[in-house]
């Protein structure tokens, strides 16, 4: 009997201490907050936005002009105020000439592209690069996410810093009057 009784006590004690520990203000303060973030994962998420992938398309064509300076004018399909940097590169010297400019009604221009006496003749590359998502226009992010993901295509890769994918296209054309023979495909640009 002595041990019933001291089991009791010890159980009444228990109870006495945890109900004494928390009043009704703490134990309204410790339900509540659970009881509103039960709320809220009961709640439905909404629908994530479904964004169809832009089979990115580029094309270019470039002019010299009387100084012999280059021009490079574009269409694509990329949204208006991408932000796309235009670079040319002489294939002998590997100097390059680059620009910034936006797209505007699917079409962008560049240039001029050279040095004040001209683009000598040569074979040049002429490159269009769509940066990474987050230096792009929040209104070109909502089009190809946040980090490119809604691009598609076989202009499309990862990003060198790891910061998405990114669309780039090159073509190779030559400059000159008399042109080379190649076996690539290359536009040749004669003086006017």
């Amino acid at each position: 009997m002595g041990k019933t009784l001291g089991y009791v006590g010890v159980a009444l004690v228990g109870t006495l201490l945890l109900s004494g520990c928390s009043g009704p203000e703490e134990e309204v303060a410790q339900t509540q907050p659970h009881s509103v973030a039960e709320e809220r994962a009961s709640e439905p998420e909404p629908p994530a936005q479904q964004v169809e992938p832009l089979d990115v398309a580029i094309s270019t064509s470039a002019s010299l002009r009387a100084d012999r300076r280059l021009m490079v004018e574009g269409n694509t399909n990329l949204p208006d105020n991408a932000q796309v940097q235009v670079i040319i590169e002489r294939e002998l010297s590997r100097v390059r000439w680059q620009a910034r400019t936006s797209v505007v009604n699917g079409q962008f221009e560049a240039g001029p592209f050279g040095s004040g006496s001209g683009l000598p003749d040569g074979g040049y590359v002429v490159t269009v690069q769509l940066g990474e998502a987050t230096v792009q226009p929040l209104s070109v992010q909502a089009r190809i996410g946040t980090q490119g993901e809604h691009l598609a295509g076989e202009l499309v890769s990862q990003s060198r810093h790891g910061l998405g994918q990114v669309a780039t296209y090159s073509r190779r054309f030559l400059v000159g009057s008399e042109p080379r023979r190649t076996r690539d495909q290359v536009d040749v640009i004669e003086d006017n």
